[in-house]
């Protein structure tokens, strides 16, 4: 049986007070929520099909993840309220695209991440 944790406790007081002092900077529980709006299956497909354009209008988003457009405009408007989607209203229809950049690399990282993931079991 495999043993995955220390034996004995050696704290590293340098890494440790840097570790400390680093996310004393940060904003770890923001962080989280983003996480948790990409942890629903719906959400990440929605926000992989606008990763992979620079804007979709609601509809296109449902017929593409296969929800209805209610369910569909939920999601987004999540994903908008937590910065990660902007939304633009042109007539009759509204466009959503993501927030920028980094919420873009972010999606394309964990799809690619998952890809690796696959091959190697």
């Amino acid at each position: 049986m495999k043993n995955d944790t220390c034996e004995v406790t050696c704290i590293d007081e340098k890494k440790v007070k840097r570790g400390k002092n680093e996310l004393l900077l940060q904003n770890p529980l923001e962080v989280a929520k983003v996480f948790k709006a990409l942890s629903d299956d719906t959400r990440i497909k929605i926000a992989y099909a606008l990763s992979l354009e620079d804007e979709l209008c609601v509809c296109d988003v449902a017929n593409i993840v296969g929800a209805t457009t209610a369910t569909t405009s939920h999601h987004l408007r999540l994903l908008k309220n937590l910065g990660l989607a902007n939304y633009r209203k042109e007539g009759k229809l509204v466009y959503y695209s993501l927030d920028d950049d980094h919420v873009k690399q972010l999606i394309q990282v964990a799809f690619a991440h998952q890809k690796e993931v696959i091959k190697i079991v």
